[in-house]
């Protein structure tokens, strides 16, 4: 590892007021041009003995703002000591988790995966005009139904093609001929360059593709390609558990990579990450942005640089020593959970290196689903799976008692009521 390491909680203390103290402060210092300000004392006091012992939210109360991208030119000089904190995170990221080569990534804290996807799309759309003199109506983006909504999002709003290659049924991996056959008739229809989006961890399934059919396709043909992994929920898991992953920047085609951190991480809510080689975010600068010391290089302008903060607590409370134990005893819940239903005979997908399990709608009965809050792929007619995500509150007992519900076959009103009560009380199973 170049950059991660587990510090102690005065260590971490003491880094996040050193950059607070190098950021403007709107309590004591003169700063009349700035149309912000730390978050509002009448609301949010600063002189709540807690907040002394608490930086994450001492940054919040003060409240920088991390408009631009701080690993390509310069940004607002305002905010220098939380946008350290931030290129410390991305660092580690990119570097010591994706494999990338120091100083060779640029990339941000985004306010989730669904803009980092959108990011990439935007990018790699500019890219291909810019550079190619592509027409948008010759662009398009190749990735499958399983695929994350935001996907078609980002294709609605640049006004984009979206090619969608079917998945096995049960296994949730692509079919080769029929790949090949889409992009064969996407070509005589006049697509001549692709976006490929391939999965680390679909949100359903966690079933995690691999790109280089994508590859092997689109070069066999000689067409242009920009390769993006989504790995907004298997990027704090897979590559700890596969370590034969090449799903990272060792990979020369793949050229960008979105991370959630408020997902496996168990950062705050509006906390993804975007990452991509040089060379690629200048092609979504707007130059309009004139007032903004730096370039303007992201979807969302203005974010709050304490989610930065957030994210920078959290991997150097834990190391990666102690990440990787914390993935380890999540995938061996999994991995008895499987075991359990292995046992019943209960169909479920559960790619191996992952912790969401997926069972086939026709063995959890609807009463059972509803107490356990079991997620549906459908919320309406139609629906034919329910997933199981082993996050850090799911315990093995709660599992347990899952499976006992399902070797009864069914839940008992009374227990039902019961259960449903302390599901609520303790919040031991999330809706996503």
């Amino acid at each position: 590892m170049l950059y991660w390491k587990k510090l102690t909680a005065a260590e971490r203390t003491a880094r996040v007021h050193h950059a607070l103290s190098e950021n403007v402060n709107f309590s004591t210092d003169a700063s009349l041009g700035y149309p912000a300000s730390r978050l509002d004392d009448k609301v949010f006091s600063e002189d709540v003995p807690f907040l002394k012992d608490a930086p994450v939210l001492q940054t919040y109360a003060a409240n920088p703002n991390h408009i631009g991208c701080h690993t390509l030119g310069t940004s607002e000089a305002a905010f220098k000591g939380t946008q350290e904190i931030e290129r410390e995170v991305l660092n580690v990221v990119a570097c010591d988790i994706f494999r990338a080569e120091p100083g060779s990534f640029d990339g941000y804290i985004a306010p989730g995966g669904t803009e980092a996807n959108i990011q990439a799309i935007w990018m790699y759309r500019n890219y291909f005009i810019k550079h190619h003199k592509a027409h948008p109506s010759e662009i398009a983006v190749l990735a499958t139904e399983d695929t994350h909504y935001s996907i078609a999002k980002g294709c609605n709003l640049l006004m984009l093609d979206w090619i969608k290659v079917p998945v096995h049924f049960t296994g949730r991996h692509k079919d080769p001929v029929e790949l090949e056959s889409l992009i064969i008739t996407a070509r005589a229809s006049g697509k001549k360059y692709f976006i490929v989006v391939a999965n680390m961890g679909t949100t359903m399934f966690g079933s995690v593709e691999v790109a280089d059919i994508y590859i092997e396709m689109l070069e066999h043909y000689g067409l242009q390609y920009k390769l993006h992994i989504d790995a907004a929920y298997g990027g704090f898991v897979y590559p700890f558990s596969n370590d034969h992953s090449r799903l990272n920047f060792e990979n020369p085609k793949i050229s960008s990579i979105t991370i959630d951190a408020h997902k496996m991480l168990q950062a705050p809510y509006g906390t993804g990450i975007f990452l991509c080689r040089k060379g690629y975010i200048e092609n979504v600068l707007t130059t309009e942005a004139e007032y903004v010391e730096g370039m303007d290089l992201t979807l969302c302008g203005s974010r709050s640089g304490a989610n930065a903060v957030a994210v920078w607590m959290i991997l150097f409370t834990y190391g990666p020593h102690g990440w990787q134990e914390k993935v380890n005893i999540l995938q061996m819940r999994t991995n008895w959970l499987c075991n359990q239903l292995d046992e019943l005979k209960i169909e479920y997908f559960r790619e191996p290196h992952m912790n969401i399990v997926t069972i086939r709608e026709n063995y959890i009965p609807k009463s059972v689903a509803q107490a356990f809050n079991l997620v549906p792929q459908k919320h309406c007619e139609g629906n034919l799976w329910y997933k199981i995500v082993v996050m850090d509150h799911v315990e093995t007992e709660h599992l347990a008692h899952f499976i006992e519900v399902l070797k009864i076959g069914h839940l008992p009103e009374e227990e039902h009521s019961k259960y449903t009560e302390i599901v609520h009380k303790n919040s031991f199973f999330v809706r996503f």
